[in-house]
């Protein structure tokens, strides 16, 4: 068993060796990170474009196109030396990101961005374009697009003795399915499950003129509301 190979010797011949170090130029890491940030320019207004939350944020905005650019430099920093690619997978396995997130979409959005570092930080310049162009149509047909019977709450407050002329109009709509009640202090609260298509919020109005009508909230699902 002489000629056995152990794991030093496959570490001493092959990962410690100075052909696995690629030099980058400067002229090479300013057209990275200038393809990543104009891709990123595109993520930012994509973002802003097709938002459909309750509270718009610009800094998370703001932190895609800084994502997309940091990661690039830690993709050329790893792709140029697999010695430390090793030590950054290490380092950076100890981190830990306890952030919530407050929509599903801004999941999407973040590894949007750093899908677009790692393709540019490994140059695949192609990928990334084509596929942010891809990925940012798909984002806005889907926006455009109308669900019709989208499921809302209505939240109801108004005085105790407003009850028949609520019930009233209550009963024109179809659909309608009562998910709580409480009353306190002769003000009567009501939650009402609606279907009904995006864009029709007149119902709120129609409430909101009868007598003894202290608010009328309706609410999505998603967490859009109309008051």
């Amino acid at each position: 068993m002489e000629n056995a190979v152990g794991f030093q010797d496959i570490l001493k011949k092959s990962f410690l060796t100075s052909d696995y170090v690629t030099p980058l130029t400067s002229a090479s890491i300013i057209l990275n990170l200038l393809v990543t940030f104009v891709i990123g320019l595109f993520i930012f207004y994509i973002y802003r474009k097709t938002f459909q939350g309750v509270l718009y944020t610009r800094s998370f905005n703001v932190s895609l196109v800084m994502v997309s650019l940091i990661t690039t430099l830690v993709i050329m920093t790893i792709s140029s030396n697999i010695i430390l690619s090793l030590g950054m997978v290490g380092a950076l396995s100890i981190v830990r990101f306890r952030t919530a997130i407050k929509d599903s979409m801004d999941i999407v959005f973040m590894f949007w961005a750093i899908s677009v570092g790692i393709a540019n930080g490994a140059g695949f310049f192609q990928v990334s374009v084509v596929g942010s162009i891809f990925v940012g149509l798909i984002l806005i047909i889907m926006t455009k697009i109308k669900i019709v019977n989208l499921p809302y709450l209505f939240i109801l407050k108004f005085d105790e003795g407003s009850q028949d002329e609520v019930d009233e109009l209550l009963s024109k709509m179809k659909g309608h399915n009562i998910k709580s009640k409480s009353v306190y202090n002769n003000t009567v609260e009501l939650t009402v499950e609606l279907r009904m298509t995006n864009g029709e919020t007149k119902i709120v109005n129609d409430f909101s003129k009868l007598d003894g009508m202290n608010s009328s909230v309706l609410v999505k699902y998603d967490g859009d509301y109309v008051s």
